[in-house]
Parts: C-alpha cells; sequence; structure tokens
C-alpha cells in the first residue's frame, strides 16, 4: 500500500530486477512505459513472476504455476497481520507515504 512516486518507479523496478537475476531468474520483458512499467521474470522451476506498477504508483506482484496437479491447501492456522481485502470489488488505491519510495526527484 506504499505510494512509489513516478520519479521513483524506475528505480523500484531496478531493485526488483537486479534481485530477480541474482536469484536465477530469467527476465522475458521489461515495459518501460512511463505510465505502466513492467517487469515480467520467469523462475528456473517454471514460475512466472511480475510487477506492475499501476495508477497512483500502486504496485502489483503476480505468480503463476507451471503445469500441477491439484490438490487440497489446508486453511491459514495464523491470522493476517494486514488488510486482506477480502469481498472487496476493488482494492483500495495506495495510501502510505514513504520519505524514499513516495518522494518526487531526489
Amino acid at each position: 500500500m506504499t505510494i512509489v512516486s513516478a520519479d521513483r518507479r524506475g528505480s523500484f523496478l531496478g531493485v526488483v530486477d537486479r534481485s530477480w537475476r541474482k536469484s536465477g531468474y530469467r527476465i522475458k520483458s521489461i515495459n518501460n512505459d512511463p505510465d505502466v512499467p513492467a517487469i515480467f521474470a520467469q523462475t528456473k522451476d517454471g514460475f512466472g513472476v511480475s510487477l506492475i506498477v499501476g495508477g497512483e504508483g500502486q504496485v502489483f506482484f503476480e505468480v503463476d504455476s507451471p503445469c500441477v496437479e491439484e490438490s487440497e491447501v489446508a486453511d491459514s492456522t495464523t491470522r493476517p497481520t494486514a488488510p486482506t481485502y477480502e469481498g472487496m470489488e476493488n482494492i483500495p488505491r495506495p495510501n502510505i507515504r514513504s520519505s524514499f519510495w513516495s518522494a518526487g526527484a531526489p
């Protein structure tokens, strides 16, 4: 829910890019669009991972699994430590300011 300012989005994607490459992820594509920048990668075991920066600096991480056999998953035994937004039609816009990530040009 942290606001990532337009001036910091390239840096944010750069941090993620370097981390993913260091972890052995293969970068499939990078979208340098100033309004909706994104990076798409794939892990060694076939998981697709992406980071997309949307409206007002809202950041989305997505993971796609390779083909798997369906199995049951146990319910979590712990309570969430942050809002889950379960049942909400729209996820709220980011509303937390960071002195670094929300700042304008350095």
